[in-house]
């Protein structure tokens, strides 16, 4: 009879526990604005740049058809094939140097030094910063009249040259001291956060069995801290895609044609240059070289997973 009666209860409870695209409904209205948004301004808005890419639209959009037009246009062009070859190499050497800047800072400070707080604040401070003004301060900085040149000049150094943003062959670097000076601090905090997430009986099993710091890093601690390494690089790619502001502080594109970026060949290109069929191509070609590179890692990282 109990057992009857249980299984009753339990047909009860599951007849009156709602259908499965009723639960959570209130969170579920909650999310409609960002689900909204997220369809309409970013997926809307970029298949919009797409379809009108394929136009000949000058200073206003207009559905009058090219086909590839623009895109043979902006690849016969010789400053955006610069500004490819300036985002490969601010690119390459950014990620490479503010992961290995911002993991050393955070071993170092998870070692339990004195001051860890003013020392982490202290590198954190330049993330606050707008790019703007982290541009406009090693303008200042780099300048030769006044910054370190001027400087190491006055200490009685009269031979010495560091004036990279008046060189085209430099410029470059000059931008990528600015952009790893702001972006190393918050790539220290997201690396020391995932340090401490480290169970400290790992660290006492290494010196057990005689392992050295350097080698219980490379071998132990880093690939236990694979999801924020992920988090670490999608920040910095999201910040190379789009870098902008660090070029137009500090050289405006120059000098002549050296220091060009994509993201400032469209913001040119369509507002400068009232061409904007040219900029959505060119915002088009910035998308896919992004999906290049993202669709297979999601498909490396999330079928992996399955398997598993």
């Amino acid at each position: 009879m109990t057992i009857v009666e249980s299984d009753g209860i339990d047909l009860a409870r599951a007849e009156r526990k709602p259908r499965r695209p009723f639960r959570n409904i209130s969170a579920k209205i909650a999310s409609l604005p960002m689900v909204l948004t997220a369809l309409v301004v970013f997926v809307g808005c970029t298949v919009w740049t797409v379809i009108y890419s394929f136009t000949d639209s000058k200073l206003l959009p207009r559905l009058s058809w090219e086909g590839l037009g623009q895109y043979e246009r902006l690849w016969g062009t010789r400053r955006w094939l610069v500004s490819l070859e300036n985002l490969a190499i601010y690119g390459i050497c950014s990620m490479v140097l503010i992961l290995l800047i911002g993991f050393t800072l955070a071993a170092l400070l998870d070692r339990k030094i004195r001051f860890e707080g003013a020392f982490r604040t202290v590198f954190l401070y330049p993330f606050a910063l707008s790019f703007i003004v982290t541009g406009l301060a090693w303008q200042w900085i780099l300048n030769p009249d006044f910054g370190i040149q001027a400087s190491i000049r006055a200490m009685g150094w009269e031979s010495f040259v560091f004036d990279p943003l008046n060189s085209p062959d430099l410029v470059i670097f000059g931008i990528l001291i600015a952009g790893i000076w702001q972006g190393s601090g918050l790539i220290m905090v997201i690396m020391l956060a995932g340090l401490r997430g480290i169970d400290e009986d790992i660290w006492k099993a290494a010196r057990v069995d005689g392992i050295g710091t350097v080698k219980t890093y490379v071998k132990v601690i880093i690939p236990m801290m694979r999801p924020v390494f992920v988090t670490a690089l999608v920040l910095i790619a999201a910040g190379i895609i789009k870098v902008y502001d660090l070029v137009v502080a500090q050289t405006a594109g120059g000098p002549g044609i050296s220091s060009q970026m994509p993201a400032l060949y469209v913001m040119d290109a369509m507002f400068k240059n009232q061409n904007l069929a040219q900029g959505f191509a060119a915002s088009t070609m910035m998308l896919v070289s992004v999906l290049i590179v993202l669709i297979p890692w999601a498909y490396l990282e999330f079928a992996g997973k399955k398997r598993g």
